[in-house]
């Protein structure tokens, strides 16, 4: 019998990475999608304290067989209304993604809606692994517009992400030594069935001030690159600069144990 995944995102249940996603897992794994309804980019951990979240079955979209619903709230509300309500026994994997950008250095992780979806998973006691793909700007303006991809090139670079991701996906069901950990992969703006895998560290980055004020008193978010803060030759930006897939691991069984001399 196949193993199950649970997939969530940040850029909203149509993203054609999501669904890109779902058909390289397809002849792998038994898949039901918990995404949410609109983009939740940039959301890190929040979840819906006040209101209420609706959720949908979505029946049309996605290939037979494939159990989805849509949710009007954050990666975290998605995952964990999915595992504690929607789903009648509890996955084998939860796989987050493929998120439409990068999602490299400790800032941007810790900012991810993505990677916020994967870590839900691991606090079910079940392993995880958040999926980023690496595309200019241009590209990212034209997807975001037109919610399709218009790039030929770019179609055959993410579905070759999405087969890597797959097979990882397998790759990290059978090895125990990453539970409670969250594997983040990144994949190149070029990617081939030939991409090289990599294991990185985050690299460290300085952001600055994100606001803008625009009229007195108010203020607009504006992306900075940064500037990066550390000379590791290992990072997942090093690596993505070279053409290479990152993975790093982001373990979290570290968090309140005692440091060891």
């Amino acid at each position: 019998m196949a193993a199950h995944a649970l997939v969530t995102n940040d850029d909203g249940i149509d993203s054609v990475f999501l669904h890109r996603l779902v058909g390289a897992l397809l002849p792998h794994f038994k898949v039901s999608v918990a995404a949410p309804t609109h983009e939740q980019s940039w959301m890190g951990r929040s979840m819906t304290r006040h209101g209420e979240v609706e959720v949908l079955r979505n029946n049309t979209t996605f290939p037979k067989g494939v159990k989805a619903w849509s949710i009007n709230g954050t990666p975290t509300d998605c995952v964990n209304i999915a595992l504690g309500n929607l789903l009648s026994e509890k996955p084998n994997i939860v796989l987050s993604g493929i998120n439409i950008g990068y999602n490299t250095t400790q800032t941007l992780i810790l900012s991810s809606g993505t990677v916020a979806g994967a870590i839900e998973g691991t606090l079910w006691d079940l392993p995880a692994m958040a999926f980023s793909k690496c595309i200019s700007k241009e590209q990212f303006e034209v997807i975001s517009k037109s919610k399709r991809l218009v790039d030929p090139d770019l179609d055959s670079s993410l579905k070759a992400a999405a087969e890597h991701a797959a097979l990882m996906a397998l790759e990290t069901l059978h090895d125990s030594s990453h539970l409670g950990s969250v594997v983040n992969i990144n994949f190149p703006s070029q990617t081939s069935a030939q991409s090289e895998i990599v294991d990185t560290v985050p690299a460290k980055l300085r952001l600055g001030g994100l606001f803008a004020e625009t009229t007195p008193g108010k203020f607009t978010f504006r992306y900075s690159d940064g500037v990066e803060i550390d000379s590791n030759v290992i990072t997942d930006r090093s690596a993505l600069s070279n053409g290479r897939i990152s993975r790093s691991i982001l373990d979290f069984t570290r968090i309140g144990k005692p440091n060891v001399e």
